[in-house]
């Protein structure tokens, strides 16, 4: 249907490329570039909305530090330096503002006296609102004879933006070349070298139109951008070099280029459905949870990949049905082998096509190529790794766990202005309010209080309130508690502590916070950054077991209907998980415990965010068995001919062990750029995939599966009974009816 119309389909691709590059690149405007990190049911959430409903915002829009070598705090010129500039501030843009003169409080001075901050609440009731307000007074924030450095969360939003935004370009300038480049050495030809490229820019314009599309209906993180980039490029590439390769083959054997096509979507284009799907039922299971972050990874993840699936297997069929045997053309070298000669154009003036005599066995076609299945680098690397699979596997799967080693001593904490470049202003103001001043001026835990009845300003509800407050000032590792306000029947106090904020503990002091019994007849809330480490463990928690079953479970189901058997899809779950433990090792080695920190260029915090290993294992999930689909449709296409599972091993490993390792090396360049981000976790996955990436496609793929499908032997492909008639029924094979390919002669 593709190639009979394949002008439509083109023009088609055309205006939607056309409409993605004018309104889908609009995206960026539409992104939340804050929070989405914490469960919007958790005790916290809950706690910072009723603080917000009862006593107005009380988030440091902006924080502004002041510092003087010289002159202290109290000195007069340091405080006229500081009042004046902040009183010239317009009203129209700040709503108020507190310091160390305003608030009378010693946690605005630092232990050495000679800095201080300020804290801005700016005007608008949007994100977009308070950054136009941040634009309008940024550069009027300066203290005469003052170091001025501005951070707090508007500012840090709006650093994040613009190094996501200047990521994405660097990504693309620099992968794009080198990816043409190294397409070029692996087809041996600028046209076929071309078509995996216009395919992952389509999926790449397609991503951001997805994501657009999403935030008219729900929230989005910025962070999905550089995903869905990552997955746009990288599976478009996948999928272009896997139907091109098997397209070229199918030339050399079909009568016909119509015939190429339809050969070539049975096989490739089946195998690319099946990859697809297995890969956006992995990014699916992120919508299990409740996270904003996670949840818009999984949407925009989906969505990509998706349109990656579509694009494969309608666009560029159709690119190849036009191309025909000029896939070949503008070759850079003379070894590659050409189509079948003698081929009469056709009337309708589509190059390479056969009369259709030639297709019932007339003449038409030049011979068939001679076979090369026994021979290669790829099968003998096999045939050796089968003569002693016994010595393979054990060796393999004790180095893969010793990597995975790191990963138990994991430390895990949030994501502030910390994740910035370490000269970034707005991290240098966090990591001077963490240092500098007493009792974590800016991240205290919180406990508001609800009562009931009359409200709290009377008589026994302030004492209640005295005694509750002196209960929390008792608890291990609190250094100070203040009731910061009263409103109605609310209560808010601040509790001051010496560790992190997302130290373990911090965590405990937390949870010793919300053991405290509350007033009678009131009900506390405990929040705060600690308090909402806490609830994102708990709720990542609860809701990861669902996530690995829904995986499994999908994973299981799509590899049995497309290999009939049981035995290979539970293989490729425990190849993926040993694959992925390894990645998680290296990533707290490397992330956590500081390793080659300096040659990667950031700062580490001796924690990991607890939601990137599960955006990690998503996307790794997939990406593993994308391979494994390729490598499997291979062997059991040769096992359907042969019924030698050895030999069917061997050959499969020949047919696709190039492919394999070429698109991980491709997709090592795409992800490689990312790896350079100035946001540490972005940079923390893009060097974690690249771990997983080339341990799966060499070690796994080449190695590991041939070597456990050699010692299962028959076992690989054994079906109950039950299974076979389901099968036989709804497993995905390929249509019969459609040309099978030319039998070459055996011992050529």
């Amino acid at each position: 249907m593709v190639y009979r119309r394949r002008r439509l389909v083109l023009v088609i691709a055309a205006l939607g490329v056309i409409f993605a590059a004018v309104w889908g690149t609009g995206v960026f405007g539409s992104l939340q570039s804050a929070g989405g990190f914490s469960d919007p049911g958790s005790q916290s959430q809950q706690e910072a909305n009723l603080a917000a409903s009862t006593f107005g915002r009380d988030a440091g829009d902006v924080v502004v530090l002041y510092s003087s070598p010289a002159q202290t705090v109290t000195s007069p010129a340091f405080r006229s330096a500081v009042t004046g500039a902040l009183a010239a501030l317009p009203r129209s843009r700040v709503a108020s503002y507190a310091t160390y003169w305003s608030a009378k409080s010693p946690q605005f001075v630092s232990a050495s006296g000679r800095e201080t901050y300020a804290v801005l609440e700016l005007a608008g009731s949007s994100d977009t609102a308070r950054q136009a307000s941040y634009d309008a007074i940024k550069n009027q924030l300066g203290a005469r004879g003052l170091r001025t450095q501005v951070g707090g969360l508007v500012p840090t939003d709006e650093a994040i933006n613009k190094q996501v935004t200047s990521d994405i370009g660097r990504a693309e300038g620099f992968s794009m070349p080198v990816l043409l480049i190294l397409m070029l050495v692996i087809f041996g030809s600028l046209v076929a070298a071309s078509l995996p490229l216009a395919i992952g820019g389509i999926a790449i314009l397609g991503s951001f139109t997805a994501l657009r599309l999403l935030t008219l209906a729900t929230t989005v993180s910025i962070y999905s951008v550089n995903i869905t980039t990552i997955l746009g490029l990288g599976l478009g590439i996948d999928y272009g070099l896997f139907l091109v390769s098997r397209f070229r083959e199918e030339l050399r054997r079909q009568d016909s280029v119509e015939d190429a096509v339809a050969r070539t979507l049975a096989t490739a284009g089946r195998t690319v459905a099946v990859s697809g799907i297995t890969v956006a039922m992995a990014l699916a299971s992120l919508m299990l949870f409740p996270e904003t972050f996670l949840r818009s990874m999984g949407y925009g993840g989906v969505a990509t990949v998706l349109v990656d699936m579509l694009a494969a297997l309608t666009v560029l069929p159709a690119l190849l049905a036009v191309a025909g045997p000029k896939v070949n053309a503008l070759r850079i070298r003379r070894s590659l082998p050409a189509a079948r000669a003698g081929w009469p154009a056709r009337s309708d003036g589509a190059a390479g096509a056969a009369p259709r005599a030639s297709i019932a066995g007339g003449s038409g076609g030049s011979p068939p190529r001679a076979s090369t299945e026994g021979t290669g680098a790829w099968y003998r690397l096999a045939s050796s790794v089968m003569r002693r699979p016994v010595a393979y596997i054990v060796v393999i799967v004790v180095a893969l766990l010793a990597l995975g080693s790191p990963f138990l001593h994991v430390t895990w904490g949030g994501t502030d202005a910390t994740v910035l470049p370490s000269a970034a202003a707005p991290r240098l103001v966090t990591e001077a309010l963490n240092r500098d001043f007493p009792g974590n001026p800016t991240a205290p835990i919180e406990a508001v209080v609800r009562f009931t009845g009359p409200v709290a300003g009377s008589p026994a509800r302030a004492a209640a309130l005295t005694s509750y407050t002196s209960q929390l000032s008792r608890v291990p590792g609190v250094t100070g508690v203040q009731l910061t306000g009263v409103r109605g029947d609310v209560a808010r106090v601040d509790l001051r502590y010496g560790a992190g904020p997302y130290s373990s503990r911090a965590r405990a002091i937390a949870g010793q916070v919300r053991d405290v019994t509350p007033p009678a007849g009131a009900r506390a809330y405990i929040g705060g950054q600690s308090a909402q480490l806490v609830d994102e463990l708990s709720s990542l928690g609860r809701t990861l077991p669902w996530m690995a079953l829904v995986v499994a479970l999908a994973t299981f189901v799509l590899l049995f209907l497309a290999f009939g058997s049981v035995v290979l899809p539970v293989k490729a779950i425990v190849m993926n998980v040993l694959s992925l433990s390894a990645m998680y090792g290296v990533v707290v080695w490397i992330f956590q415990d500081g390793h080659l920190s300096r040659w990667l260029q950031f700062t580490p915090t001796g924690t990991i965010d607890p939601t990137m290993p599960i955006l990690m294992f998503a996307i790794m999930f997939g990406l593993s068995m994308d391979y494994e689909v390729f490598l499997l449709s291979r062997i059991r296409e040769q096992y359907d001919l042969t019924g030698d599972n050895t030999a069917s091993v061997a050959a499969g490993l020949q047919r696709t062990g190039g492919i394999i390792t070429s698109l991980a090396l491709l997709l090592v360049i795409v992800i490689g750029a990312f790896s350079a981000s100035g946001i540490t976790f972005i940079k923390l996955m893009g060097v974690g995939m690249i771990v997983a990436l080339v341990i799966d496609a060499t070690v796994v793929r080449i190695l590991l599966v041939p070597a456990t499908m050699r010692l299962l032997g028959s076992a690989n492909w054994w079906l109950p009974r039950p299974l076979r008639r389901v099968y036989a029924r709804y497993g995905i094979r390929e249509e019969e009816s459609l040309p099978r390919p030319v039998p070459e002669p055996a011992g050529t």
